[in-house]
C-alpha cells in the first residue's frame, strides 16, 4: 500500500504501544495493524485520538509513498 503509517516514529522514546493504545481508547491489536500497515482504513476520530495523543498533525501520521505500493 502506498499509504504508510508512522506511529513507530512518533512514539519513540515518548511512551509504550500500550500506553498509546489506551490513551487513543483502541486495542493494542488495533494499534499493531495500523503500525504493521496492515490497516485497510483508519477512523477519522482514531486518528483525530492518535494526533491528540501523540501532539502531531494528521501530516505526521500518514505519508504517501508510491514506492511502497510495489
Amino acid at each position: 500500500m502506498a499509504i504508510v503509517i508512522n506511529i513507530d516514529k512518533l512514539i519513540l522514546r515518548r511512551m509504550t504501544s500500550r500506553e498509546l493504545a489506551e490513551k487513543v481508547g483502541i486495542t493494542e491489536a488495533n494499534l499493531s495493524i495500523l503500525k504493521t500497515g496492515k490497516a485497510k482504513a483508519i477512523r477519522l476520530s482514531t486518528l483525530e485520538a492518535l494526533c491528540k495523543a501523540l501532539g502531531c498533525q494528521p501530516g505526521d501520521i500518514l505519508e504517501y509513498d508510491p514506492v511502497a505500493d510495489k
